[in-house]
């Protein structure tokens, strides 16, 4: 159930009045498709919803949240506190080259507009422009913070995906899987969700449309 200020989920409610960006199908789709492991970090939390989801399906695991947005960290806290989840999550107001540890998994919806103007509303514009974190900085912390058979997983727009990748593999990632996201089948990828890992691995394409049965299986365990 959706309101302004909150959306609830089938274990979890996620309170968001306070965050720039808002409950999304990115975000959703991105903590039920990515793999886990036992200690996993949440890159740009936000709302904590993928820290939330993956802790849900990981139950072995110890989740660490971070965000450079202080009221961001404060509602991920809130929402936390509140879910059964809370002693398997950390969260912590932090720049990711501040972030150390080894981590099994790591996950992020990360800004994705380059180019596009700033929106007048400096939360918005940090939370959405790779200015606050570019693909680069991401691929080059992932690597250091990964364990050597990790997975890192990411949602980008199609149009960003092939800037993603380059910096990817300038990093020395290779992609291993890969889901292009579609609204209709008959239009054109508008998403895609993409994992890396350290080792070439035979890559895995998969295509999900928004709606579909495959799609609700994915999520079954969230939605209400």
């Amino acid at each position: 159930m959706k309101t302004n200020d909150s959306f609830q989920f089938q274990q979890f409610t996620i309170h968001q009045e306070h965050c720039a960006m808002k409950v999304g199908t990115d975000g959703t789709l991105l903590g039920a498709w990515a793999n886990g492991g036992r200690h996993i970090l949440d890159i740009g939390t936000g709302t904590g919803l993928i820290a939330l989801m993956m802790a849900q399906r990981f139950p072995e695991a110890m989740v660490t949240g971070i965000d450079i947005d202080e009221e961001a960290i404060a509602q991920a806290l809130q929402n936390v506190k509140a879910s059964p989840f809370a002693s398997r999550i950390s969260i912590s107001h932090q720049n990711l080259t501040q972030t150390t540890g080894c981590f099994d998994c790591i996950v992020s919806n990360p800004p994705y507009f380059n180019d596009s103007l700033h929106c007048p509303d400096a939360k918005r514009t940090m939370a959405r422009h790779t200015s606050s974190l570019t693909y680069r900085t991401l691929m080059e912390q992932a690597w250091q913070l990964l364990s050597d058979n990790g997975e890192l997983s990411v949602v980008v727009p199609a149009d960003s995906s092939n800037k993603m990748e380059s910096e990817a593999f300038i990093a020395g990632f290779s992609m291993c899987r890969q889901c292009l996201i579609k609204t209709s089948e008959r239009k054109p990828a508008k998403r895609i969700l993409m994992a890396f890992a350290k080792h070439p691995r035979k890559l895995e394409r998969t295509l999900l449309t928004l709606g579909s049965e495959e799609c609700r299986q994915l999520t079954k365990d969230f939605y209400l």
